[in-house]
């Protein structure tokens, strides 16, 4: 076991390695230095992650379909989306943590969103909301805010509504639909949104929405102006079947894990599972022979003598 400090994909120990807040985001915004954000919904993935430097980790409803093998963002349960956001803050505590809030979480009225919202920040240990809205949603998101909930907008493609569009699509490739995406970002933004998330547009409209707003804008298939850029981490690593097109893997980690998975089921039909067993202190167990160390070859004959046993009790 080593005895260094873990270290940080720089290199640098896990412990000296800057926590990143808000505040940070926004300065990294101001600099014009791009920061990023990818989805993560366990502890031991957060770590890793934080290890390499992802800025910010967002708890997505995407785990519906990632995670529990739901076929809608939409079916995501609130109370599930909460504890997974909660493990990906203990394994990466030093990034910002984005918690989704999940379909008819926020919808119905004002003191549900303001509940299920403050619900991300006390048992999902979240830093942030993420709430997909436009215009009309701006004065619930305003009291959001004004309880102490910092919210990131989600403008554009918004998945959540896609009984509404008949399907997931891109948004914003009209000059009124363009124009409605911006308007939205400008109202959320107004109500007090920390933060904006842009999804699926045409390059051009989110360099007008960078234009009409001032807090930082993260974007997902929506061109590489944004401050910040974020991939589903399934898409991104090459476990996705069909991944977006905006999504460029750069491993093929669904791959390696098919590859692992046999060598496996290979190791243990062969019975020759690798690693370093377990010795017995002071002799052999009962019904052990002495110095037999194949566990299973002992078992076997242990069968053997009882059947053994059996047979000449049943003779006698």
């Amino acid at each position: 076991m080593s005895l260094s400090p873990p270290t940080s994909g720089t290199g640098i120990p896990e412990e000296a390695t800057p926590r990143v807040t808000l505040q940070t985001l926004r300065r990294m915004a101001r600099a014009r230095e791009p920061f990023a954000c990818l989805t993560c919904y366990d502890a031991t993935t957060a770590r890793w992650l934080a290890r390499g430097g992802v800025h910010v980790l967002l708890a997505g409803d995407t785990a519906a379909e990632v995670v529990l093998g739901m076929a809608r963002t939409i079916d995501m349960p609130l109370d599930v989306l909460l504890a997974l956001t909660a493990g990906v803050k203990r394994g990466a505590p030093k990034c910002v943590v984005m918690g989704d809030m999940p379909f008819m979480s926020y919808q119905s009225d004002d003191a549900t969103a303001i509940r299920n919202a403050g619900r991300f920040l006390t048992e999902g240990l979240a830093d942030i909301v993420k709430i997909e809205a436009d215009a009309r949603l701006a004065d619930r998101i305003g009291k959001i805010v004004h309880a102490g909930i910092p919210v990131c907008g989600h403008v554009g493609s918004r998945p959540q509504y896609v009984a509404l569009t008949g399907g997931y699509a891109a948004a914003g490739r009209t000059p009124d639909a363009a124009r409605q995406v911006v308007d939205d970002a400008v109202a959320l933004e107004r109500a007090g949104c920390a933060m904006l998330l842009v999804e699926a547009v045409p390059a051009e409209v989110t360099e007008a929405v960078l234009a009409r707003t001032t807090v930082p804008v993260i974007g997902i298939g929506a061109g590489p102006a944004c401050h910040g850029q974020v991939l589903v981490l399934q898409d991104l690593v090459g476990m996705s079947e069909r991944p977006p097109r905006f999504a460029e893997p750069v491993a093929s980690l669904g791959r390696s894990f098919q590859d692992a998975g046999a060598e496996w089921v290979s190791r243990v039909s062969r019975r020759s599972i690798g690693g370093q067993g377990y010795r017995m202190l002071g002799g052999s167990p009962p019904g052990v022979e002495a110095g037999r160390a194949d566990g299973v070859e002992g078992v076997a004959h242990q069968g053997e003598r009882s059947a053994t046993a059996k047979d000449v009790a049943g003779n006698t």
